[in-house]
């Protein structure tokens, strides 16, 4: 054995958080040597990509769909290195069907770029350089990314990996760095198409938490290309939990250490640097403190904060000031698969032009589970529809339940415009707020989905894996790249290297 592996295998880190982040982080430093612990206070692993069972039903609890399994994706890379296997999935294809106000015909984000080019100028005349353009860009940045950038760089060896990922090919992005999807809009003569703008608001919303005028141009290149080969969207056969059993699987395999149902109060900062948590046992109640070399947070920036207690004035003044941050409304139904349309694809999305309690945009994003996913006894069918609320009304209102029931039937009501939801078809039903999330994630007020990606907040602007206080790291949707599973992984990997860059 190598004294640098002793080295590793001296060297403790704990992880706050097993969502995917703080797994594939962790599960990545077992593998490379470290003794790991990895710390969460729910009930199960995973975050917001973990699943619930209801009378024979499995729902994903908030992601329902992953980006990366593609050969050189991030998941592709990771589960490489930890040799274990991927789990099955299928292509979604197309990525989301969008039904705008009064259409009954969908906009299909398609798989085949031909196909997806052919859709768009039909359903957008005229919006082709802007297409283009996208495209131009995303070929750059994903290039760029490939080359495992750190984003933002916060030291010389955190400089020099940006540096050696920059080609020349790279610098046609510079231009366009402080722009918006509304200001490309506006550059290709777009700017008054309201039919392809509410489009973008609708997708963009998924991806950046904001629309096309505030999302930032190069995020909005990747978010709206990653659905075409060579990469694309997949549906996970059984659940997302197969991604986190199996990263738990690495962990533990590695002599990695899990448990659940612990919670973390604080950190411990110690001469300027972050040596320890204290941590809590939900089930006994025991309180301790863990030494740690590394910590690494699988939290959000504003958990971040609470946990140091006295977080650095700058750093915690940030975080106070970002722009309030989006919630999730979730309604879970298991259904007679006779509810389910003839060739329904795995996602859609609907925008409602009345007026109504659903979401801030008023639309829902649905996903469907397929006969044989392993979601839904056979014969049935899981339908997941969510849409973005403003978290602050749901801790501020004296009638909780009335609101999450109004909410709850308008949602049904509006999904039965397209499924045939009667009461001899809901065999399950469900929903989640702000605060269901914020009780089993741990998610300050229950939010969701990161930190918009405005120009202030996105990759060179954004919250670093490296937090002001040396051995504190931060992975996660707070982070570059921003949210979803492939987003939070490579949060994750960053993360490792500059661990080990530091051995």
């Amino acid at each position: 054995m190598s004294s640098n592996t002793l080295d590793k295998s001296n060297s403790h880190v704990v992880v706050i958080g097993a969502g995917i982040g703080g797994l594939t982080a962790g599960a990545l430093l077992a593998h490379r040597g470290y003794s790991v612990l990895i710390l969460d206070q729910a009930l199960v692993p995973g975050g917001c990509a973990s699943t619930f069972k209801r009378q024979g039903f499995t729902f994903d609890v908030g992601a329902t769909q992953v980006a990366g399994l593609e050969p050189g994706g991030i998941h592709h890379r990771i589960f490489s290195e930890l040799e274990i296997d991927l789990p099955p999935a299928t292509p979604c294809d197309p990525a989301c069907a969008v039904y705008l106000p009064g259409e009954s015909t969908p906009i299909n984000v398609w798989r085949d770029q031909e196909k997806w080019q052919e859709e768009r100028q039909r359903q957008f005349p005229g919006s082709e350089p802007f297409w283009q353009l996208m495209a131009t860009l995303f070929d750059a940045s994903w290039e760029f990314q490939g080359r495992d950038p750190v984003l933002p760089p916060r030291n010389l060896w955190d400089l020099w990996q940006l540096a050696q990922a920059l080609r020349p090919s790279t610098l046609i992005t510079v231009p366009f760095t402080l722009f918006t999807v509304g200001d490309a809009l506006r550059l290709c003569g777009l700017g008054n198409d309201q039919r392809l703008r509410t489009f973008l608001d609708l997708q963009l919303k998924l991806y950046s938490q904001v629309d096309a005028d505030e999302t930032a141009l190069l995020y909005a290149a990747t978010a709206l290309s990653v659905s075409q080969l060579p990469q694309g969207l997949f549906h996970l056969q059984g659940s997302m939990q197969v991604l986190s059993d199996r990263l738990v699987q690495s962990l533990e395999r590695d002599g990695g250490k899990l448990l659940m149902r612990h919670t973390v109060e604080e950190i411990k900062v110690e001469n300027g640097k972050a040596t320890g948590v204290v941590i809590r046992n939900q089930k006994t109640g025991e309180v301790w403190t863990e030494a740690a070399n590394h910590i690494v947070s699988n939290v959000t920036v504003q958990n971040l904060v609470r946990l140091l207690g006295q977080a650095p004035s700058g750093y915690k003044n940030r975080v106070e000031k970002l722009p309030q941050a989006s919630g999730a409304f979730v309604v879970y139904l298991g259904v007679d698969a006779s509810a389910i349309p003839p060739e329904c694809p795995p996602h859609l999305q609907f925008l409602y032009d009345a007026n109504g309690p659903i979401g801030e945009n008023n639309s829902l994003f649905v996903s469907v589970s397929h006969p044989g996913d392993g979601r839904a006894p056979e014969g049935k069918a899981t339908i997941i529809a969510s849409s973005f609320v403003d978290p602050a009304q749901w801790w501020q209102i004296e009638d909780y339940e009335g609101l999450k029931e109004k909410f709850t039937q308008e949602a049904i009501a509006r999904l039965a415009q397209y499924f045939y939801l009667k009461p001899e078809t809901i065999i399950h039903q469900e929903a989640a707020t702000p605060r269901t999330f914020a009780h089993f994630t741990a998610r300050d007020r229950g939010i969701v989905g990161g930190i918009g990606q405005r120009i202030p907040t996105f990759g060179p602007f954004g919250f670093a894996n490296r937090t002001p206080i040396p051995h504190l790291w931060l992975v996660g949707d707070s982070t570059h790249p921003g949210e979803g599973t492939a987003g939070v992984s490579y949060s994750a990997l960053t993360v490792v290297r500059q661990i080990e860059s530091q051995m």
